[in-house]
């Protein structure tokens, strides 16, 4: 019984799972370190879902709250570039 259960879940959490499309962000320089460090602790639809409100000083700020208060483990030489890549692909001018 307990296989039979085992099995129906799975097959549930395969259909969960089915209708999820890969995100696509905008290719260019620092996408590798976005795509690298961002998608270790979420999901990379945050950076499209809040692109049309942020500038790149809110871009900034997001990124350094994520390395000091999360504790991302984004080393401060590679925090220039992930908020180069967010604010010229995904920020408001």
């Amino acid at each position: 019984m307990k296989l039979l259960y085992a099995f129906f879940l799975s097959l549930a959490a395969n259909f969960a799972c089915a209708d999820e499309s890969k995100i696509a962000l905008k290719p260019g320089a620092g996408l590798d370190k976005v795509t690298g460090y961002c998608s270790a602790c979420h999901s990379l639809d945050y950076i499209q879902m809040n692109s049309p409100f942020p500038d790149r000083k809110l871009w900034e700020a997001a990124v350094n709250k994520m390395v000091n208060a999360f504790g991302a483990p984004i080393p401060k030489d590679d925090i220039p570039t992930i908020v180069d890549y967010l604010a010229k692909n995904y920020g408001t001018p």
